[in-house]
């Protein structure tokens, strides 16, 4: 089976044990690291994903993977339930939305007015575009990026 398949598989599992507890779901991954592969499923909701919260999950969705017929994951795997993290990835337009006026690190595929990294509070975001308000030295300052220039995305934490 692969990965792709697996991932839709487990997505469908999991949608419905989210539902039920109001979480929403991030991101499925399944890969191969070293000579161990690792199903991860990132689990969010409003206020924050708890301990208590991923280990219901994960007990809930073993019961699942365990009674699938066929089974979706032949190989042996780790099942890995936890948040996205602090300084999440913006892949999916909500996470833009959700990170309007939060601290982000915007990084570019080329260079606008010098800069390759820009990290700053969102302020706007369009379909095209994404405005960033960051300090340069002393100074305030905006720029306007083309989204199709954004090489990587995240919430950032501000020291």
């Amino acid at each position: 089976m692969s990965n792709k398949t697996v991932v839709e598989t487990v997505t469908a599992l999991v949608e419905p044990i989210l539902a039920e507890h109001n979480f929403e779901l991030y991101e499925v991954e399944f890969v191969q690291e070293a000579k161990s592969w690792y199903l991860r499923v990132y689990i969010d909701k409003e206020g924050g994903i708890t301990l208590e919260d991923c280990a219901l999950v994960s007990d809930q969705l073993s019961e699942q993977l365990d009674s699938a017929n066929p089974d979706p994951i032949p190989q042996a795997y780790f099942l890995e339930v936890s948040s996205p993290g602090a300084e999440r990835p913006l892949k999916k337009e909500v996470d833009y939305q959700r990170a309007l006026d939060q601290y982000v690190n915007v990084s570019l595929y080329q260079q606008i007015d010098g800069h390759k990294v820009f990290e700053g509070y969102l302020r706007q975001l369009s379909p095209d575009e994404l405005t960033i308000e960051y300090m340069d030295k002393t100074r305030q300052k905006q720029v306007v990026i083309p989204r199709d220039k954004v090489a990587k995305a995240r919430l950032a934490i501000k020291f």
